[in-house]
């Protein structure tokens, strides 16, 4: 079963901003529906991306540190 959040709550969850996160929506990089005018993320695909984006050699990926 799918747990959908919402943008604000995946970027609580990811440390990624509204505006990005809604760019790799767009992109297709995770999964999210539109509904009523506001979109829902799929938890377990920002944990997927989350995931692939720590393993990444490259430190322009992962979310920024907000400290």
């Amino acid at each position: 079963m799918t747990e959908w959040i919402t943008v604000p709550e995946a970027a609580e969850l990811s440390g990624y901003h509204e505006n990005h996160l809604r760019r790799l929506i767009r992109a297709g990089d995770i999964a999210a529906e539109k509904r009523g005018g506001h979109w829902w993320v799929d938890r377990k695909s920002v944990e997927t991306y989350l995931a692939k984006a720590k393993q990444a050699d490259d430190d322009r990926y992962g979310p920024k540190d907000r400290g």
